[in-house]
């Protein structure tokens, strides 16, 4: 076979084929599913509602309640080269800090 009949032979066979294409019958489309599906706008407004309400029921600021002190701190300071005094401090544990080697630099 020649070049040019197998061009021929190609060209038979697409008319061939747009020959039975014009006799297929389309189906009709259905418009109901054409539409687009409606976005449920309650469902966004409904968390956006949750989460305004959580944070004003949960974000309230109670009011600051002073710590119960736990600690007494008697210290004895001598003033004026011969009186002694004592000194009495009360406070949280979360108030100071004394770091555990602080003691060397003081005893020797």
């Amino acid at each position: 076979m020649s070049k040019m009949e197998n061009d021929e032979l190609i060209r038979d066979f697409f008319s061939e084929m747009k020959k039975q294409d014009r006799h297929l019958e389309i189906p009709e489309f259905p418009e109901e599913k054409a539409k687009a599906k409606s976005f449920n706008w309650w469902i966004p407004i409904g968390i956006a509602a949750s989460l305004v309400f959580g944070f004003l029921i949960l974000g309230k600021n109670e009011p600051q309640v002073e710590p119960v002190p736990e600690v007494l701190i008697i210290t004895l300071e001598q003033i004026n080269g011969q009186e002694l005094q004592f000194h009495i401090e009360e406070t949280t544990e979360m108030d100071i800090w004394e770091s555990p080697t602080a003691s060397l630099l003081t005893e020797f």
